[in-house]
């Protein structure tokens, strides 16, 4: 990172700066004889009481005192790049996103959609913020509390961690707490389908119920209306299903899979392979097949979501050629 002007390090932002992004160089362990440089990037959130809060790319929060900073500077929102992965920024891959796991009944509120499904996944059922609210920001989340209570659920808010900084900082500051972190990846399509068709893959339109005694969100009672509205919404949506051939048809499936196409993205979820069947290439099987049908609409690009702390996924999805694009989180309402 290049701070200096000259040759000398400078402070180039101020307190006005809050919700840009910067880069910041501070000075720890000076007054103990062995200080060292580190260097900091991200959303400024804050800067109140001589402390400055940047909010980094994967969600992590860093403090640092002003007193300590030796350089800093604000910098472009540019997407990062790497070789072969999609090119795209936050608010085309969350849209996208979104339309690929449609909420059974939404409200707008100015730049915010209100999504509900009867509490199937939080994706559905919690607010977008794409823009800002109609309202002062109080009142905007009075009103995502009653419409929230109305439906018997918890009101909750999907931030980007980068994106959404500011808003982040601003509901915690009123008691909304976080929960459920993930990671938005992104990789290219063909590579997934780029092996032998695999005929053990069957896609089908519409999530049966074989499809459905293997979904583990279905496990604890089954899925209501809402939640097969959410399965079965999006522009093109196909599901993937593996029968264990000498487990007979009645038995449950090996594999199975999601994928929703919405121009030159798939979308991928629900792709969970039985535990007894699990290393046997079957994952990567229904993706490939997926896949295929992705590229015969259009699709050049893919996307998933994964929860952080998934390391057995993160490891499957590294291989198979996909990268993080954005981290993002839930904030739950204090009340609820």
């Amino acid at each position: 990172m290049e701070f200096t002007t000259g040759g000398r390090l400078e402070v180039r932002i101020t307190p006005s700066d809050v919700g840009k992004r910067v880069s910041v160089r501070s000075l720890t362990g000076a007054s103990r004889g062995r200080g060292r440089f580190t260097d900091t990037l991200g959303i400024l959130t804050s800067w109140t009481g001589g402390v400055l809060r940047i909010t980094r790319r994967d969600g992590g929060q860093v403090e640092i005192e002003e007193a300590s900073m030796v350089a800093g500077k604000t910098v472009p929102r540019t997407p990062a790049r790497r070789r072969g992965i999609p090119a795209a920024d936050v608010a085309e891959l969350v849209t996208v996103a979104a339309r690929g796991w449609p909420p059974a009944e939404s409200r707008r509120l100015g730049g915010w959609t209100l999504r509900a499904a009867a509490g199937f996944t939080r994706r559905a059922n919690s607010v977008l913020p794409l823009g800002e609210p109609d309202l002062p920001l109080d009142a905007a989340l009075e009103q995502v509390g009653a419409w929230y209570r109305e439906r018997g659920l918890p009101a909750r808010m999907q931030v980007v961690a980068q994106e959404d900084a500011l808003l982040d900082s601003r509901l915690r500051e009123r008691g909304w707490r976080q929960e459920r972190h993930a990671v938005m990846r992104v990789g290219a399509l063909a590579p997934l389908a780029d092996r032998e068709a695999d005929t053990r893959v069957l896609l089908h339109r519409v999530p049966d119920e074989r499809w459905t005694a293997l979904y583990n969100r279905a496990a604890a009672g089954g899925l209501g209306d809402e939640a097969r509205e959410v399965l079965r919404g999006g522009p093109s949506v196909w599901f993937a299903t593996v029968q264990d051939q000498d487990a007979g048809e009645a038995a449950p499936p090996a594999a199975i899979g999601r994928c929703v196409v919405d121009g030159r993205w798939a979308g991928f979820a629900a792709i969970e392979v039985a535990p007894e069947r699990r290393r046997q290439g079957l994952a990567r099987a229904v993706m490939a097949e997926l896949a295929r049908a992705a590229l015969a609409e259009g699709a050049s690009a893919a996307y998933l979501q994964v929860e952080r702390d998934n390391a057995p996924a993160r490891a499957l999805y590294d291989r198979l050629g996909f990268a993080d694009h954005h981290a993002y989180h839930y904030l739950r309402a204090p009340q609820d």
